[in-house]
C-alpha cells in the first residue's frame, strides 16, 4: 500500500485558494479537482509527476479572467485515490471522466510535464470534444531516446524527505529559484504523492514514446518549452515541429523544465497568448 499523507497545514492551503473542491468517479476511483468557477470556457489543467492540483494554483488564479480553470489531482496524488495502473491510458480515462462528470463543454486542455503527455493522449483518443490543447514541457524521453533527465532516485529522495517532514528551505536545495510560496506548497504536499505512481510514471517517461501520440494531436495545438530545458531540447523541439507541422511552438526564455516556476511572468504571458489564440478561433463542426 502507498504511504500517503496530507498535512493539516496543507488542507489550510486548500481553504486559502479561490477554488471549490469537486469530486468525480473514474471507474472505482474518486478523483478530486479544484474548480475556479465562472461562466468562461473551461480549462482542464493536468499537473506533473509530483505536483498535486494545489501546486498549480498560482497559474490557475492568473487565468480566471480568460477561462474557468479546473485542476485535477491526478490519481495517486493530492486527494485523489490511488490507482491499480499508472499508464497514459489510465490517466487519459481519468481526464475524460473529469470532463464528462463535471459536464465541461468543449474544454481547453493544459498539461505540464506528465500532464502534457496525458493531454496529448486525451486529444488523440477523441473520446471527449476539446477546444484545443496546450502542452507545456512534455517529456520527450522514451525508447531509443535516452533517459529522462531527472533520475528516479532523486524523486524518491525528495519523497522520503517529505514523508520525514520537510520545509521550504530544504525544498530550495533542489529548486532554489522557485517563488517562496511554491517551495512551501511542495514541502507540505509532496507527501500526498504515492511512490508507486511516481515509479510507474517515471518508467513510462522512458518506455512510452511521446512521439507515438504527438503527430496525431489535432489542431489547435500549442507546445511550450523552456529555452534552457533538458527535457525539450532544441532537437526535440525541431522533431515536434516536423512531426506535427500544424502545431504552434513557444519557447520561454530563462526557463528550464519547470517553466511556470522558473519564469512565472514570461511563462504566463506565453500561456495566455496560446489560450487566447485558441479561444479566438471560429467554432466549426458540432
Amino acid at each position: 500500500m502507498s504511504q500517503r499523507s496530507v498535512l493539516q497545514s496543507g488542507l489550510a492551503d486548500l481553504a486559502a485558494t479561490p477554488a471549490t473542491s469537486r469530486w468525480v468517479r473514474s471507474g472505482g476511483l474518486r478523483l478530486h479537482a479544484l474548480d475556479y468557477g465562472g461562466d468562461l470556457p473551461p480549462l482542464v489543467v493536468l499537473p506533473g509527476i509530483t505536483s498535486p492540483a494545489i501546486t498549480m494554483d498560482f497559474v490557475a488564479r492568473e487565468l480566471t479572467d480568460l477561462v474557468r480553470p479546473v485542476v485535477l489531482d491526478v490519481r495517486g496524488r493530492g486527494l485523489s485515490d490511488d490507482g491499480e495502473g499508472y499508464g497514459l491510458e489510465d490517466y487519459a480515462k481519468d481526464t475524460e471522466a473529469l470532463i464528462t462528470g463535471l459536464e465541461l463543454e468543449r474544454p481547453l486542455l493544459l498539461g505540464h510535464s506528465m500532464g502534457a503527455r496525458i493531454a496529448a493522449v486525451v486529444a488523440v483518443r477523441a473520446k471527449v470534444v476539446l477546444r484545443g490543447t496546450v502542452l507545456a514541457e512534455p517529456p520527450m524521453s522514451g525508447p531509443s531516446r535516452g533517459p529522462y533527465p531527472t533520475r528516479l532516485d532523486a524523486f524518491r529522495r525528495q519523497l522520503s524527505e517529505a514523508r520525514r517532514g520537510t520545509d521550504a528551505d530544504e525544498v530550495a536545495l533542489s529548486w532554489p529559484d522557485w517563488p517562496r510560496r511554491e517551495q512551501e506548497l511542495r514541502a507540505r504536499w509532496l507527501s500526498s504523492c504515492a511512490e508507486e505512481a511516481i515509479v510507474a510514471t517515471h518508467h513510462g517517461f522512458e518506455h512510452e514514446d511521446f512521439f507515438d501520440w504527438w503527430p496525431r494531436v489535432p489542431e489547435p495545438a500549442h507546445l511550450m518549452y523552456g529555452a534552457d530545458s533538458p527535457v525539450v531540447t532544441d532537437a526535440g523541439a525541431q522533431e515536434a515541429t516536423v512531426s506535427n507541422p500544424s502545431a504552434s511552438l513557444h519557447q520561454v526564455p530563462g526557463a528550464g523544465h519547470m517553466i511556470f516556476w522558473d519564469a512565472p511572468a514570461t511563462a504566463l504571458t506565453a500561456l495566455r497568448t496560446a489560450l487566447s489564440t485558441i479561444l479566438s478561433r471560429p467554432r466549426t463542426g458540432a
